[in-house]
């Protein structure tokens, strides 16, 4: 009975959070695609880590279905809380990254994950930017790189969108991503070099500070078909923001664990992804060694990750009050 009831309070305070893991899964698989591709070897690996990302999401949908039929005033609280707010639409996103992976798989299906992801991730972004706009509690601290994920979060629809004939739809989407990524990274720079450092929980989303433009690159490279001034701009900006990272990296290996680790992963599949997509585009085998440097120290974080995850669910640090 004790154990029933546990389990109930667990179920409570399941952070929407979990689900930037199913974003870090489906980057690895994507990156390991790309890998594959660029290589042109087949490995037979990218899918069963397609199967094991979408099992994930589906475990992690269902659970927090239950918990929005059972525990509605803690997800009330999670939506107007001014930092977890912004991880909601990680599950449209979600749906976005199944789509791309899922592309030369089964195009149906594809279709259908797009479809869903792209309408939800407007509806979320619309509200989340109305909960911005007409805010009444939010303060500087409260910025941190999570914000990113509404709104630049978009850019990502054009990667199947534009394969599956949705032109336009995709240049609406990229336009949104590429406005408030420079909206935004204004903000979140000028909290960071004039206001209190980021609590030490939050200092691994700094990382999400690399995947606009990386993604951004992926996608606009998909939109006009081939390399250009802005395309090389986007891709040495996320670079640069990745250097800029890894010259920090003793500051990160202090770090407690925490969920949001979990920002580690897909900003990293996507700088990586974008780099063997600078290797088609130029030749140049730079490029394609850097994307399988970076795909392999990805490799080993996302294991290291799913390690500290399950250790901490089986030691009950996760889905406890206050995380």
């Amino acid at each position: 009975m004790e154990s029933t009831t546990q389990n109930a309070t667990r179920l409570e305070h399941l952070p929407i959070s979990f689900f930037a893991m199913v974003m870090g899964l489906a980057g690895l698989a994507l990156a390991w695609e790309k890998a594959q591709h660029t290589l042109g070897i087949e490995l037979h690996i990218d899918r069963w880590m397609v199967g094991i990302a979408a099992s994930v999401f589906l475990a992690l949908l269902l659970l927090y279905g239950s918990k929005i039929l059972r525990y509605r005033d803690a997800v009330i609280e999670e939506i107007k809380h001014p930092v977890k707010l912004n991880f909601f639409p990680t599950i449209s996103i979600s749906f976005l990254l199944l789509s791309v992976a899922l592309l030369p798989i089964d195009t149906s299906m594809s279709r259908y994950l797009w479809l869903t992801g792209a309408v939800l991730h407007l509806l979320f972004t619309l509200y989340v930017m109305n909960v911005w706009i007409h805010h009444a509690h939010f303060q500087v601290h409260h910025m941190n790189p999570a914000w990113f994920i509404p709104a630049v979060g978009s850019v990502l629809v054009p990667v199947a969108g534009v394969p599956l004939g949705y032109l336009d739809v995709s240049w609406f989407f990229f336009s949104v991503g590429m406005l408030f990524w420079i909206i935004l990274l204004t903000i979140i720079f000028y909290r960071i070099l004039f206001h209190d450092p980021l609590d030490e929980k939050l200092m691994p989303t700094l990382f999400i500070l690399i995947a606009p433009p990386a993604v951004g690159f992926i996608a606009y490279v998909r939109l006009i078909g081939e390399l250009d001034s802005f395309a090389r701009m986007l891709f040495f900006s996320g670079i640069f923001l990745t250097l800029l990272l890894f010259t920090q990296i003793q500051r990160f290996l202090r770090l407690r664990f925490f969920l949001s680790w979990w920002a580690y992963s897909f900003p990293l599949a996507a700088i990586s992804i974008a780099s063997m997509t600078m290797f088609e585009q130029t030749g140049s085998e730079v490029y394609r060694w850097l994307g399988g440097g970076l795909l392999l120290l990805l490799s080993g974080i996302v294991g290291l990750l799913l390690v500290r995850t399950a250790v901490a669910v089986l030691h009950r640090r996760i889905c406890v009050p206050g995380h």
